[in-house]
């Protein structure tokens, strides 16, 4: 590739470097003596070792396993045992913490054997147990602990219903807590009276802790009410789960206790520590981009929105850099992340970075003349952009010209949700593989 796309992603791969979950925790968390000291982005806490008789690491998300790790080398002998689930492919040989691979985004099996194994973990502490709990992105599909009497069955079939309708992250997560067993603070319900650190790298806009991976020891703001609304919103009551209705409802009458919130003792001796988020990310893009001479702006660190809006925004951008020289005198790079939506429609392939490239493309075929000198990639952070083997993918006249050297049409494969086939088609897909870490998305623009 030439040189846009090589800069595109050695800016991509300095960010990602930047919130290595592993080395953040090295950093973040020395221990000195009997003492573990954490350092984080909301202030620093000290911990007694010798107060406790055993240290258990429990956790679940894509990047739990680079943090176990780096957990591992701090604590060394000091722990007892740990257990973390991660996405298939996403590990670290590890020697005291078991793992065990599950389904991400739609949960299996797997996740659930994970949640099971890792309450009855959770419920085996005491006063003198302290447990590392690490969470991640992804954590959500990874813990799955159906509340009785929903199956497996209905939260597969309600999970793949909520990440097609066009729900937010906050709203879809919003149903799962309140369909769980261990999600919305109950986990920290079976932790107690057990001390809990839990460390959290952020995948959610915004960095709510009650969010990320459905905030399993984080006091729960959302009710059954809510998540009624949010069925209603997107107008699925009548094509979700019959049980799964049924339950919410009863939930709404009071037949159901609700998720444990601000204020209940069981927070007590939780501790909820965020130790990376997507603003990291930029701020390292950032550095990279000046370092090869671009102009750089960085926007925001929270984009959502339908991934195809947002790709008419990025394009409409480069056009007034390269015609007006507005935000950028070229060289420019624009930087932003965050996480978008994509509704589907079509019965294609690929993800929200994949959308966002294609629409980008579906722009660049309206009027190919203003979209010289434009490059652009967006991708996710964790090396998985939807239920596919890439990050994301790229956008550029170039591609446009190979589409239609083979006489593909942006806008037809968009319309089918089909933006993998054709970036692959082009040769313009991007991939990296299972990174280990997971902080939203990046979309990186460079005006040449």
């Amino acid at each position: 590739m030439e040189k846009p796309y090589k800069d595109l992603k050695s800016i991509f791969f300095s960010a990602l470097e930047s919130v290595d979950p592993y080395r953040i925790i090295k950093q973040m968390c020395p221990v000195d003596g009997e003492l573990l000291i954490i350092r984080s982005l909301q202030g620093s806490w000290k911990w007694n070792l010798s107060d406790f008789e055993r240290i258990v690491v429990i956790g679940a998300g894509k990047a739990t396993a680079k943090m176990a790790l780096a957990v591992e080398e701090l604590l060394a002998d000091r722990l007892s045992l740990g257990l973390i689930s991660v996405k298939y492919g996403h590990t670290e040989k590890l020697s005291i913490v078991r793992t065990i691979e599950a389904g991400h985004p739609v949960p299996d099996m797997k996740s659930v054997q994970a949640a099971r194994e890792i309450a009855q973990l959770a419920r085996s502490g005491d006063e003198k147990t302290l447990f590392i709990n690490l969470i991640s992105g992804g954590g959500s599909s990874l813990l799955c602990y159906p509340a009785e009497p929903i199956t497996l069955e209905e939260k597969q079939e309600t999970t793949r219903q909520l990440l097609s309708c066009g729900a937010n992250i906050r709203e879809i997560n919003c149903l799962r807590k309140h369909l769980s067993g261990v999600k919305g603070g109950r986990l920290a319900e079976m932790l107690f009276p057990s001390t809990c650190i839990t460390l959290i790298l952020s995948d959610v806009v915004g960095d709510r802790l009650d969010t990320i991976a459905s905030g399993p020891t984080v006091p729960d703001a959302s009710t059954f009410h809510g998540a009624w609304s949010i069925i209603l919103k997107y107008g699925i009551e009548k094509s979700l789960p019959e049980n799964v209705v049924s339950f919410i409802r009863l939930g709404m009458e009071g037949k159901i206790k609700e998720t444990p919130k601000a204020g209940d003792p069981v927070f007590d001796r939780v501790s909820n520590i965020l130790i990376g988020t997507n603003y990291s990310a930029i701020v390292a893009a950032k550095c990279k981009a000046e370092e090869l001479g671009y102009n750089t702006i960085t926007l925001s660190s929270q984009i959502t929105g339908e991934a195809r809006e947002i790709a008419r925004f990025y394009v409409g951008i480069a056009r007034d850099i390269r015609k007006l020289k507005l935000l950028a005198q070229p060289p420019a790079c624009i930087i932003a992340g965050g996480e978008t939506t994509v509704t589907v429609r079509g019965k294609g392939k690929g993800g929200r970075n994949q959308e966002m490239a294609l629409a980008f493309i579906s722009e660049i075929e309206s009027d190919p003349d203003s979209s010289g000198d434009i490059y652009f990639l967006s991708a996710a952070t964790d090396g998985n952009d939807g239920p596919t083997d890439a990050a994301g993918g790229f956008a550029s006249l170039d591609v446009f010209r190979r589409g239609e050297e083979a006489g593909l049409k942006a806008q037809e494969y968009l319309e089918r949700n089909n933006s993998y086939n054709y970036l692959k088609k082009t040769g313009y897909l991007f991939k990296t593989g299972p990174t280990n870490t997971n902080v939203c998305d990046l979309q990186i623009l460079v005006v040449e």
